[in-house]
């Protein structure tokens, strides 16, 4: 078994996999109606900073999430180690991690801690992703975190415990919860074998069998809306699943979609709000109703959109653990919130832990300096709006009432010049470069910065500038 891990963490390639909803929609959002719902989604456009954890077993051997069990010819998909060969003999030995899996150095703490210092102001928490395997104490199966020698610990149930620690940093928190599942019995039904990421059946033909799926999925997000403490956020990954009349001919991955799988969304969100008032209801791609965001995928929209948006990004490669992550670089990070925010979405930052129930420390030292950025240039951030031209060259534009920023994204090694025009800048404004104090000349849309000011203002992967009127 030794020789297959070590097999799997050479083998496995360090793609992103951004099959599933790169590509954007930008017709269908529906605003929702609830009060409770505005004023929750008007709280989470401006905090602007999210974290993503992707977290299951698959982390033990160092392998995408959940995606080796799908039976497409896809690269995600793709198999490794001495049972790839065989599917069945595949999916039997990686049903069994769960008997070896023990993440004694989980610590949610600790990454509340982190997440809170770098700025972030919600999190994600992955409940359980397309494998079916829960990460919470679900009464509805045992392929469960509760189910491994992780469950004398004391918090072996995991995502109860993250959502804790969060919520007591003062976070929004949200449920990342897969609609499908590859382990129960209602969608890849033993009677049939899968050929592909939808259920092994086609529904209609087995009305008694989706609506035993039917009930287990709301009983699963039941179970998280009641037992877990008060909930922001929930968040519905596998957006096949879905009605059939939803299906967008566009979108290529959603052309692939060969039959109806509605399961009740009006049904699901009416329990789930009458649990969480004002609850987010994410149902990803699926336009509409119970879409309050849109989720673009490892991208970044060109543009500036009309509705309530996040970027979910990778802090390395990988949604899920591998030993030897190839992290971003904390600028290229900074650079993508500005590049976010500038047009008014959020960035929701995935860092997977691995088997053991730790982050690479790297990814500790990656939020610790975006955190120390955060705190001279947070106010360019938070509680702002996307304004035109939104961005031009180097430059990114946010506003917040009648102050303009505009963020300046310096190239590796570039330090700040003795002059830059800044294209939005009017006459009569006052200028500020956050993190200093001393006067900022301007003269038409130039500044003009002393050798104190650019000493004082270091060397910053983005530079900000304050803007108001005098």
């Amino acid at each position: 078994m030794k020789s297959f891990f070590i097999s799997v963490l050479v083998l496995t390639s360090l793609f992103v996999r951004a099959q599933q909803h790169s590509e954007q929609h930008h017709v269908g959002y529906v605003t929702p109606k609830d009060p409770a719902v505005k004023a929750k989604l008007d709280q989470w456009q401006g905090i602007k900073f999210g974290l993503l954890m992707h977290w299951g077993t698959y982390s033990q051997w160092g392998i995408v999430e959940s995606w080796s069990l799908c039976p497409e010819d896809e690269g995600w998909c793709e198999r490794k180690g001495p049972y790839a060969a065989n599917w069945y003999e595949y999916r039997q030995a990686y049903e069994k991690i769960p008997q070896t899996f023990n993440p004694v150095k989980f610590n949610p703490d600790r990454w509340a801690k982190a997440a809170k210092e770098a700025g972030m102001k919600y999190v994600v928490f992955t409940t359980k992703h397309h494998d079916g395997f829960c990460m919470f104490d679900t009464k509805q199966t045992d392929y469960k975190i509760t189910n491994t020698p992780f469950k004398t610990n004391p918090k072996a149930n995991v995502a109860k415990e993250v959502f804790k620690s969060f919520r007591d940093q003062g976070f929004m928190v949200g449920a990342y919860f897969s609609k499908p599942d590859w382990h129960t019995d209602s969608y890849w039904w033993s009677y049939f074998p899968p050929k592909d990421r939808n259920s092994s059946y086609v529904p209609s033909k087995y009305p008694e069998k989706w609506n035993q799926f039917k009930q287990f999925t709301y009983n699963q997000i039941q179970e998280l809306m009641t037992d877990y403490g008060k909930m922001d956020i929930l968040w519905l990954d596998g957006g096949w699943v879905r009605p059939f009349s939803t299906i967008d001919s566009t979108v290529s991955w959603q052309k692939a979609i060969p039959f109806d799988q509605d399961i009740d969304m009006p049904k699901i969100a009416k329990m789930a709000r009458e649990h969480q008032p004002g609850l987010l209801v994410v149902d990803r791609t699926v336009a509409g109703e119970y879409e309050n965001y849109v989720t673009p995928e490892q991208s970044v929209p060109s543009e500036a959109l009309p509705f309530p948006w996040e970027s979910c990004m990778t802090m390395g490669d990988s949604w899920s653990y591998i030993p030897k992550e190839n992290f971003k670089s904390t600028r290229k990070l900074i650079h993508m919130l500005a590049d976010i925010v500038s047009k008014g979405g959020n960035l929701l930052l995935n860092v997977a832990p691995g088997p053991d129930g730790e982050w690479h420390e790297e990814a500790y030292q990656r939020l610790a300096d975006i955190g120390k950025w955060m705190n001279v240039n947070g106010e360019a951030i938070y509680e702002t709006t996307a304004v035109a031209p939104y961005q031009s060259g180097k430059w990114a534009y946010t506003k917040k009432g009648n102050t303009l920023y505009a963020l300046y994204r310096a190239a590796e090694g570039e330090t700040l010049p003795t002059s830059l025009e800044i294209p939005i800048l009017e006459k009569g404004q006052n200028v500020q470069l956050l993190g200093t104090k001393g006067a900022v000349k301007a003269q038409d849309k130039t500044v003009k910065l002393s050798e104190y000011l650019r000493k004082q203002a270091g060397d910053s992967p983005v530079y900000v500038f304050k803007l108001t009127k005098k």
